[in-house]
């Protein structure tokens, strides 16, 4: 198996960047040619996002055509494009920037990272260290990923190659995938979408105030698009968590977007959850939702209302919990936990609690 990097070389020249209705036209396509053809078997998928949340962004708040505001330029042509009212950072030549963190990585961490992939270009695409510079040498870890997958090599400990199998990159030639990485110490395990790609007990990734994205864009016709960026810390488990103080906040029950939907990869979640309640027979729990300010208030109490009721039901129906042990309620964004004029503090705010009864 051929075993690649992205950051072997530095680009000779920075290319003109040019964003046409017609690219982003093609990019939306493939998102909904993805999203219909996704699979929804979900095997070794154990990934839980961090509660407290160090960095957010989507991009929301950056003006169309600038270089995000939160991230720090090293190199090469990245702007901000609008699709379908959506923002990405788009990348059309070799680039390079790093992410600012309020403290040095946590030692339990969670990196979540929403990409669209090149085109027609296979190997790895990104790359990304736990440095302020893109370090080329053995002494950190670096994790890869493009249409093939993922991988991780360097840093003097485990590697796992990077994949080149053929289904997996006609499925992300040009199209979205969900980065998520998941660390605790020298543990490092990596997900593409629904599947695990690295688990290397022994890796070297680094611990600083800011983690480093090359970018391996190859000009119009192969540009590279970075749609949302979150970075937390894991605590503990949601046991430990509601015996210390009654309430627990969680951010790994999903939904999609306006719905009461809950998504495939809140299954690690619900079943830390039902395994905790069939554990202790005793507990009893309500299950309250939470947003954030954005929208019409009475909508999000509704949808707040909706969605842990959806919880409760999927506890009961896949778990056998006994309905009569939950409860639900919505709260909107009565009950906020963060700042709502921040983009951490809003994602802060969308959440699923579980409170003792």
């Amino acid at each position: 198996m051929t075993r690649c990097s992205l950051g072997t070389r530095l680009p000779l020249l920075v290319l003109g960047l040019g964003i046409t209705l017609s690219a982003g036209a093609a990019a939306q396509a493939r998102i909904a040619d993805s999203a219909a053809a996704k699979p929804k078997l979900w095997v070794n998928y154990d990934f839980v996002p961090g509660n407290r949340v160090l960095f957010f962004t989507d991009f929301a708040d950056d003006a169309v055509g600038n270089f995000p505001q939160r991230l720090v330029f090293k190199l090469g042509n990245m702007e901000v494009a609008e699709i379908d009212g959506q923002r990405y950072l788009r990348a059309t030549a070799q680039s390079n920037f790093s992410i600012p963190l309020p403290e040095a990585l946590p030692q339990k961490f969670t990196i979540e990272i929403d990409v669209i992939n090149r085109k027609s270009l296979d190997g790895p695409a990104f790359q990304l260290q736990g440095t302020q510079l893109l370090m080329r040498d053995a002494k950190n870890s670096s994790i890869s990923w493009g249409s093939g997958g993922a991988g991780m090599i360097g840093g003097g400990g485990g590697e796992t190659p990077y994949g080149y199998d053929e289904a997996t990159r006609a499925r992300y030639r040009g199209k979205p995938a969900q980065i998520r990485i998941l660390g605790d110490g020298a543990y490092i395990k990596v997900y593409v979408d629904e599947r695990r790609y690295v688990n290397v007990p022994n890796a070297n990734f680094a611990h600083t105030t800011s983690l480093n994205i090359n970018l391996d864009a190859r000009g119009d016709e192969n540009p590279l698009y970075i749609s949302r960026i979150r970075v937390a810390e894991s605590g503990k488990s949601i046991y430990d968590a509601l015996a210390a103080t009654g309430r627990v906040a969680t951010q790994g029950i999903l939904f999609d977007t306006g719905s009461d939907h809950i998504k495939p990869e809140s299954a690690p979640t619900l079943k830390e959850i039902g395994a905790m309640l069939q554990a202790h027979a005793e507990l009893k729990l309500s299950v309250e939702g939470h947003t954030d300010n954005v929208g019409n208030p009475a909508a999000n109490l509704k949808l707040s209302e909706a969605r842990a009721a959806a919880v409760t039901a999927a506890l009961a129906k896949d778990y056998g919990i006994d309905a009569a042990r939950l409860q639900s309620k919505g709260l909107g964004s009565t009950k906020p936990l963060g700042l709502n004029t921040t983009a951490e503090g809003r994602q802060t705010n969308r959440r699923v609690e579980l409170v003792k009864i």
